[in-house]
């Protein structure tokens, strides 16, 4: 059975130093301080210590091959977004990390599939990018879940949407600048609490927002199985049926329309919370996700859904079906 891995992440071994190119903070470097390891800084901030699977596609395909996992989509590490930048300094930082990506696939083409990044704080820049990462064999891009505190809702990141329904481009939304991060730094709650809150604020924006109206070829994809949208469903129907005054006021739509209608990463780390999204979305639309290379994901790649004992066909469509018709490719070219 083909098992393809859609939610990992990956760097380039060598960043350039784009604080003291740009001349400010809040950019990434790597700080290679002994073999194999390497330390992301932040200027002088230390964000987080990597291992060489986090850049080297060979020890990557040996990792996750123990887990009998053929492919690995790969996107950047959402720290590395970079939509506090200048326009014209995001765009080149995301031409940067999508020229990385496209030599990658192009170079393992059987074993890595590519979504770029993209400059979300300059639609207009965004919108050239998305052309130019599909010549170069994109497959879609991975977006944060709020742009700068603006929800994905907001019109001026339409022709982004309109772009990638033109191009045939898929849309992983993945948490980033979690709200109330700052006043939560203890106990790694951004992680554990602001991360699935974000992805339920994106899909709730998008939903009231009438986005999946608007644009309704968008084939769109929310990390952690949802976050916390499917586990609090009830409460969100519950709230656009008492006060669609407040709720309803730009789509008349119940929310629960849409389950089925988006794709969700499999990654609950709990059986009976992804029956339950099972039952929610169906098979078809809940893909296999690790999280990959990181220790809050599923770095067994599925094991858990392998001990769950579903029907064949189930686990075929988490383990390849679902991610090969959200990113519109075809399963025979990676056998």
């Amino acid at each position: 059975m083909l098992k393809i891995d859609m939610h990992t992440h990956i760097i380039p071994k060598n960043l350039p130093d784009w604080s003291k190119e740009f001349g400010y903070d809040g950019f990434i470097r790597l700080d290679h301080h002994k073999s194999s390891w390497a330390r992301m800084m932040q200027g002088d901030q230390f964000f987080r210590e990597i291992n060489h699977n986090c850049w080297d596609p060979e020890v990557r395909i040996k990792e996750y091959d123990r887990f009998n996992t053929h492919v690995q989509v790969v996107c950047t590490i959402p720290v590395l977004f970079a939509y506090f930048a200048q326009p014209e300094h995001g765009l080149k930082v995301a031409k940067f990390l999508n020229d990385d990506l496209s030599n990658l696939v192009n170079k393992y083409p059987k074993k890595y599939i590519g979504l770029g990044t993209l400059p979300m704080q300059a639609p207009e820049m965004a919108v050239e990018e998305l052309y130019r990462i599909k010549k170069n064999g994109l497959v879609g891009v991975q977006i944060g879940s709020n742009i700068n505190n603006k929800n994905l809702n907001e019109p001026e990141f339409f022709p982004i949407w309109e772009a990638c329904e033109k191009l045939g481009l898929s849309v992983l939304v993945h948490p980033w600048n979690m709200m109330g991060k700052e006043h939560m730094s203890r106990y790694w709650l951004p992680w554990l609490v602001g991360m699935p809150a974000e992805t339920s604020r994106a899909m709730c924006s998008m939903i009231f927002g009438g986005i999946f109206e608007k644009f309704p070829l968008l084939r769109i994809n929310f990390c952690h199985a949802s976050g916390s949208f499917l586990s609090t469903l009830g409460r969100i129907e519950h709230g656009f049926n008492c006060r669609p005054d407040l709720v309803a006021i730009d789509n008349n739509h119940n929310p629960k329309k849409y389950c089925g209608q988006f794709w969700v990463d499999c990654i609950t780390h709990d059986p009976e919370m992804l029956n339950y999204v099972l039952k929610m979305q169906g098979s078809k639309r809940v893909t296999l996700g690790s999280d990959y290379p990181f220790p809050l994901g599923d770095l067994e790649i599925g094991e858990f859904i392998n001990k769950m004992q579903l029907e064949e066909n189930l686990v075929e469509d988490i383990f390849c079906n679902s991610t090969l018709e959200w990113l519109n490719l075809k399963k025979e070219d990676y056998l």
